[in-house]
């Protein structure tokens, strides 16, 4: 099984025609994702990599039967493109740009909950359920099938957990990342839920780093899941303000350290871990 996409997912890109998008679209395509069309406003009817360009996202889902959509437009549109993907009817919806302004990723957000769809992004590199379908910016090279969920924040630390599981035989049931922007259309506890719900995923594994409480919002389900949670954060020695790489990593005063996180989700139940090498260890001493 997976969570939010596998092989039957048929996906839409918004913004196929851009440099982005083109070039990401053929990379999923050739992992074998399936991809159903796109939409370039005032471009509609054109072809592209052997897919039909549409000038909007309704237009797309009626043609197509797309579900899900992901979006590769510059920033200041995103809200738009969004908000159009969720109103027609797309039910999980992944935003690859990054520094999308604040207000407009709560309009986002607010559009999702009203929809009961599932956004992730902005500023994320995507969604893989590896051997199914890749969706946004994943180098395939690092996943393999197998039975760890992994959720984080950070596209590069996705990359070498996942490398760590298949080097180690785990693999990965699905990788999700939700994004480093300081407003997110998903949360780790969202997310979390999912996998808990997945009788494939064995443990998940939640990357996360400094700066705001996402990490510790997760505290609450983790303690009630069945399923074991292995936590990384991002940033223990990071200096107060100090932005470290996302635009939402940065700790003011106390708040969102990497330490507080830690000890926060050690408290509800998570299995800590301080390097990447730990995790295969951790899995090893749960059985999974």
């Amino acid at each position: 099984m997976s969570i939010l996409l596998d092989k039957k997912s048929k996906i839409m890109v918004q913004g196929i025609t851009g440099g982005a998008g083109k070039y990401h679209t053929e990379r999923m395509i050739s992992y074998g994702t399936i991809i159903v069309g796109g939409t370039s406003p005032g471009k509609g009817g054109q072809e592209l990599l052997g897919k039909k360009v549409f000038d909007t996202v309704i237009e797309c889902v009626n043609e197509t039967g797309a579900d899900v959509s992901v979006i590769f437009l510059p920033a200041k549109f995103v809200k738009e493109a969004a908000i159009e993907a969720l109103r027609s009817g797309i039910k999980f919806l992944v935003v690859v740009p990054e520094h999308i302004p604040i207000h407009d990723m709560l309009h986002v957000r607010k559009e999702a909950v009203k929809q009961k769809a599932t956004v992730i992004g902005g500023n994320t590199a995507g969604i893989i359920t590896p051997g199914e379908a890749n969706l946004g910016i994943m180098p395939d090279i690092a996943f393999t099938p197998g039975r760890v969920g992994t959720i984080s924040r950070s596209g590069s630390i996705t990359y070498y957990v996942a490398d760590t599981l298949t080097r180690s035989g785990y693999g990965q049931t699905t990788c999700v990342g939700l994004g480093g922007d300081p407003v997110l259309g998903s949360t780790f506890d969202e997310i979390l839920i999912k996998f808990e719900e997945d009788t494939k995923t064995k443990a998940v594994v939640m990357c996360g780093e400094i700066g705001g409480v996402y990490e510790e919002r997760a505290a609450d389900v983790i303690s009630k899941m069945k399923t074991p949670v292995l936590v990384m954060i991002g940033g223990v020695y990071a200096p107060p303000g100090k932005r470290m790489g996302h635009a939402g990593a940065i700790v003011e005063g106390k708040m969102g350290t990497a330490r507080e996180k830690l000890e926060t989700l050690s408290n509800a139940g998570a299995h800590t871990c301080k390097i990447f090498s730990d995790i295969p260890e951790v899995l090893k001493k749960l059985r999974v």
